[in-house]
């Protein structure tokens, strides 16, 4: 069955560029003009891929991340024509999980779409579904992976994690990166070697590592000066800290 991917942007030409490069992976396209039309057509749709330009009308780029998120974990590019740091750091901050630089290359989106796509996926229910229970420990088996570490619980196969019983609610890219941490809990992680469990290269701005890290530790609770979870090695990388 093909992949679905929406592509919301309002530049006609770079519209036609992202249908191009996307259906040339074997993805069925759909173009939205527009926020409010990029949002109800991910939500009609439930893509596995969503490229998403900054600078919409209307409703911008970062706003339609949002609105988003509750309803798709479909990985997002976001797409920018604006230098400034600052707007590529509030964007993955959103829920993205990756951003691409106006020109677009299209060797460039290939390999960072390829890269996504070797991780495995996780979809959320729908808004209507029903409530879930609380959430109850299972013990870990061949069948079902669980992670401990002090009162951090990751339940890899349901994609969910709990801190002191509440549920954190992450980024399939943030899920990874403390997955990844948790399966190995005395290990150093590198930023380049995280760059290859997580996103399945060995190239790359190992930039996108300490952005989506400092999302992850933030929504653990993590501050300077009262680490719990994550801490960072000075000059190698990250592990998780002991548990207390």
């Amino acid at each position: 069955m093909p992949r679905c991917a929406v592509v919301i942007e309002d530049d006609a030409d770079t519209a036609s560029l992202l249908e191009f490069a996307l259906s040339s992976q074997g993805f069925d396209v759909a173009i939205a003009h527009d926020g409010q039309e990029g949002v109800a057509l991910v939500t009609a749709l439930r893509p596995d891929l969503v490229t998403l330009d900054v600078g919409l009308p209307g409703i911008d780029g970062l706003e339609v991340c949002r609105r988003i998120r509750p309803v798709t974990d479909a990985y997002v590019i976001m797409v920018t024509s604006q230098a400034d740091e600052i707007d590529r750091l509030i964007g993955l901050e959103t829920g993205a999980d990756d951003y691409l630089a106006k020109p677009i290359s299209v060797r460039e989106l290939k390999a960072r779409v390829n890269a996504m796509f070797r991780r495995p996926r996780h979809f959320v229910e729908s808004a209507d579904a029903a409530p879930e229970p609380a959430y109850v420990e299972l013990p870990a088996t061949d069948e079902h992976e669980v992670l401990r570490h002090g009162d951090l619980l990751v339940d890899v196969d349901a994609h969910r994690v709990w801190r002191a019983g509440e549920e954190v609610e992450l980024t399939p890219t943030e899920f990874d990166l403390l997955a990844t941490l948790m399966r190995s809990p005395t290990r150093v992680w590198p930023r380049a070697l995280l760059m290859q469990e997580v996103w399945g290269q060995s190239w790359g701005e190992t930039h996108h590592v300490e952005v989506h890290m400092g999302n992850l530790r933030r929504k653990l609770g993590d501050r300077r000066g009262q680490v719990r979870f994550v801490e960072t090695v000075r000059g190698v990388g990250y592990r998780l800290r002991a548990a207390s």
